[in-house]
């Protein structure tokens, strides 16, 4: 029995940076990854799809070139070269975080682990299994594409997330079921590569959870760059034939749509393998945990997408991070300022609570918005559609959230965010100074708006 101070399950990046942090401040640490290192985000969620989507964007600059002066008359697209110089992105991050682990003494078990009582962990290597023992351990299995039981749906060739990153055609005809996050920046790449997309979504908008003026833009956008959306909808059933048909239902009417790829994109769910034996609480199908990521069972945690909340890549680093500073014995962690990204064509980024969400928590809430139409880097960029909205307090002004719809925002949200975390107001805002020209300058002009001084608006 190998015995470590901390013993981390999954090696994403909740798991692997929780095992850095912990071995850099002098903790004995052990990590076990079943799959590959770095996790669903590196190898088959955010790296695989901003990769795809700056072919997107080549293929979209390439497409304006012309107002721009600069005249093409042919291009081609290779799909197996996309794919290719995806999977050396990967690859090359991967290596790079094997050389991080082996720099800081982690020793990585590549198998699956089965975490018993008495914090001690069973490796299962293929030929032989290797029993550990920890003083803490930190759960960070990571997620799983939900996949909902819909009639027809297991006799029809279909994708989800982990799946559709490595395709070898470009399909004539897309329907992706979700529009959510996922599903819209899919939508995108394949909008670009010349697909034509359709996006079915129960609510009655996408990106149901963000704000309304972010979605209501980003739905107009979408659909102008030809992408169809059927909100308010639901899918009946799919029926395999020479094309797929799905048929969902919508105002009441039956639709029936035919083509050649289904992605299934309607959210995930908690990878809970190996975690049996394990009589930790729960939340619905997420482990509960408190504000320290510390489970009802005494120096076992839990991170990232098997808590459910954010379900992003960073989220799970700053989780793991706050886990690592527990066990070390801190105490008092503050609250989250999590920043939110959309990588689509515009991009949306926010951080903070949504305009709802504050008026539901019983604020009294005061909202600026200018748009960037008039923002001269933006004009200049061809890239001034868009917005920047400022959600506050409106006694004493403190921001309570911030929404972005624009190129580039999902840059640009960082200065919101540390300026949240400072707690600052929307005076203290509107008094700093901001870059001409920049489109980041749009948020003084949202502050200053707010205050009734605006300059441009």
């Amino acid at each position: 029995m190998t015995k470590f101070d901390v013993a981390i399950i999954g090696g994403g990046p909740g798991g692997y940076v929780a095992a850095i942090r912990a071995a850099k401040l002098g903790l004995s640490v052990a990590l076990v990854e079943g799959r590959d290192l770095g996790g669903t985000c590196l190898n088959r969620g955010c790296i695989p799809s901003k990769t795809l989507l700056k072919n997107a964007e080549v293929i979209n600059q390439v497409k304006e070139a012309k107002q721009f002066g600069v005249q093409i008359d042919y291009y081609s697209i290779d799909i197996n070269t996309m794919i290719k110089r995806k999977n050396q992105v990967i690859g090359q991050l991967r290596n790079g975080i094997n050389s991080l682990l082996k720099a800081n003494k982690i020793k990585v078990y590549n198998g699956y682990g089965t975490v018993a009582a008495q914090k001690r962990i069973s490796v299962d290597l293929g030929e032989k299994t290797e029993n550990l023992e920890a003083e803490s351990i930190i759960l960070a299995n990571g997620s799983k594409p939900f996949v909902p039981s819909l009639p027809g749906l297991s006799e029809i060739p279909y994708d989800t997330s982990d799946t559709i990153f490595d395709i070898e055609e470009v399909p004539d005809h897309l329907v992706i079921v979700g529009g959510g996050v996922i599903g819209l920046e899919i939508a995108c790449i394949f909008q670009s590569l010349g697909t034509k997309v359709e996006i079915i979504e129960m609510a009655d908008r996408i990106i149901p959870a963000e704000d309304k003026d972010a979605a209501d833009f980003l739905a107009k956008e979408l659909q102008r760059k030809g992408i169809l959306m059927h909100t308010n909808a639901k899918v009946l059933a799919f029926k395999k034939g020479q094309k797929t048909i799905v048929q969902l239902e919508k105002n009441g009417q039956e639709i029936n749509l035919e083509t050649d790829k289904v992605l299934v994109s309607v959210g995930r769910e908690p990878n809970l393998t190996g975690l049996d034996d394990l009589s930790v609480d729960y939340d619905g199908k997420f482990i509960k945990v408190d504000k320290h990521m510390q489970t009802n069972v005494k120096g076992i945690y839990a991170i990232g997408d098997l808590i459910g909340g954010y379900q992003l890549a960073h989220a799970a680093s700053e989780e793991g991070i706050r886990a690592v500073n527990h066990i070390l014995g801190e105490k008092h962690p503050k609250d989250f300022i999590m920043p939110r990204c959309i990588y689509t064509f515009p991009e949306i980024a926010s951080v903070g609570m949504t305009e709802e969400q504050a008026k539901a928590e019983g604020y009294q809430v005061k909202s600026q918005k200018v748009d960037l139409a008039a923002n001269g880097k933006g004009i200049a960029s061809a890239e001034n559609s868009g917005f920047m909205k400022i959600i506050s307090e409106k006694k004493y002004g403190e921001i309570l959230g911030v929404i972005m719809a624009g190129a580039h925002v999902t840059e640009i949200i960082s200065q919101a965010t540390s300026f949240m975390y400072l707690e600052g107001t929307v005076e203290e805002l509107e008094d700093m100074i901001f870059p001409h020209p920049t489109l980041s300058e749009a948020m003084f002009e949202a502050a200053a708006k707010w205050l009734d001084k605006g300059i441009h608006y």
